[in-house]
């Protein structure tokens, strides 16, 4: 075996000795270059916080997740606590996008997007169902799943499909929601209705014709047959409108 001369032993330990150095300044300079600059972690901490402070104390169980943020976003170490807000939309979807600024003398803001999924028990059809169609009982099954949203949105509870019906089509294993449901119309345009207008004890009734449609507690334009008055009421239950003196 070919021994190494002395030469040769010093230039190779000095190679080592300038490459490990360069290693460590690099470090060096990396530590120092980030020293000054918000982890992105905090930030996304920040807007998953505000989040999750707005749902309900007693609410079941959900996963807030902020998105990922550019890696080589560079923000300055804010000097206070962060501070995050929303835009007023969206807060009620699985998808939205929430602020987070620093308030301090170099103050900036960013944009995060977050998900939120809850696990409900939901009320999921048990096969597909035309626009205006009633829910039915035998229609539907209770599941637990995992979904986008907040668990405000979806029907947990068979009561809240009474007086209601469909927006539009839904297909078989459809988890539904209270968007996905409409009031019944208990007055459509064209109808003989009932007027009523009430003042103390006194009550008066009239026939007319409604010249708008409405569901329960909306209001229609309603024609007094008798005087051919039109006058504006309020929907109180299948053919019968209230209207003021």
């Amino acid at each position: 075996m070919r021994r190494l001369s002395a030469v040769s032993v010093v230039t190779s330990f000095r190679s080592y000795i300038s490459a490990l150095m360069g290693a460590i300044a690099a470090l060096a300079f990396a530590a120092s270059a980030n020293a000054g600059v918000q982890s992105l972690d905090s930030i996304q901490a920040a807007a998953e916080q505000f989040v999750r402070s707005s749902l309900p104390e007693k609410s079941p169980k959900h996963f807030i997740t902020a998105g990922n943020l550019d890696p080589r976003l560079r923000l300055d170490q804010c000097a206070s606590p962060l501070e995050a807000f929303s835009q007023g939309t969206g807060l009620n979807t699985g998808r939205m996008t929430i602020g987070v600024r620093c308030p301090s003398a170099a103050p900036w803001t960013i944009y995060v997007p977050v998900t939120v999924e809850a696990e409900v028990s939901v009320l999921v059809l048990r096969r597909p169902l035309a626009r205006r169609s009633r829910v039915e009982l035998a229609d539907v099954e209770p599941q637990v799943r995992r979904m986008p949203g907040r668990a405000s949105i979806f029907v947990n509870d068979v009561a809240t499909l009474q007086g209601h019906r469909l927006k539009r089509s839904l297909p078989v294993g459809t988890a539904l929601t209270v968007d996905m449901l409409q009031p019944d119309v208990l007055v459509r345009r064209g109808q003989q209705v009932t007027l009523i207008a009430a003042n103390g004890s006194v009550q008066i009734r009239a026939q007319g014709q409604a010249l708008t449609e409405g569901a329960v507690d909306e209001r229609v334009r309603v024609q007094n047959v008798s005087s051919l008055k039109v006058v504006e009421g309020v929907v109180e239950s299948d053919g019968v409108v209230r209207v003021g003196l």
